[in-house]
Formats: C-alpha cells, sequence, structure tokens
C-alpha cells in the first residue's frame, strides 16, 4: 500500500443521507499497487484516519463522509475517540459503484 492523499477540514457527518453532525476530519488514502510494475490495483485501497466529535454511538455503523471538496467516501468509526477506517471496494465502501 502506498501513501496517496492526506487531506484534512470540515465535512458532514451522515447516515442514510441523514447529516448526523459537522465533524472536523484528518484522512489518509492508501492504494495497492502490483509489486513490479508499480500501477494501481483496482478495488485495493484503505482509508484511515480521525474525526473530532463523540463518536461512541456511531462505532459499526455505516457512514458516509462528504468532504470539504465534495466527494463523499464510506466510512466506518472503530473507536469512541473518532479513528475511522475503511478498506477495500464496493457499494458498502464507496459511492462510486
Amino acid at each position: 500500500m502506498k501513501l496517496v492523499e492526506q487531506t484534512a477540514g470540515v465535512g458532514e457527518l451522515m447516515r442514510d443521507g441523514v447529516l448526523l453532525a459537522q465533524v472536523r476530519y484528518r484522512l489518509s488514502r492508501f492504494q495497492g499497487l502490483m509489486e513490479g510494475s508499480g500501477l494501481p490495483i483496482p478495488g485495493v485501497h484503505r482509508i484511515e484516519g480521525s474525526i473530532e466529535c463523540n463518536a461512541a454511538e456511531w462505532i459499526g455503523q455505516p457512514l458516509t463522509l462528504r468532504l470539504e471538496d465534495g466527494r463523499v467516501l464510506g466510512i466506518n468509526v472503530v473507536s469512541k475517540e473518532g479513528r475511522i477506517l475503511s478498506e477495500g471496494h464496493g457499494p458498502m465502501r464507496c459511492l462510486c459503484c
């Protein structure tokens, strides 16, 4: 996995299209690469980071985060401190397919 992007800002945390809160976020996006050629492996990625809020109630729930630039990412809150993690690809992880 190679770090391909780091971003931070204020975004909208949502569940089922309903706004839950505006949150500060910090994200790092990693992309899986083919050994040797360095070409990206479609669908192999990881998003790590954090949101600033009391996130205990959202642990394990499928959420989306709208970034300042308009992109929307599927995220999973994994700790009450707001740590987030998302891996893989598909309808439960992103909104691109």
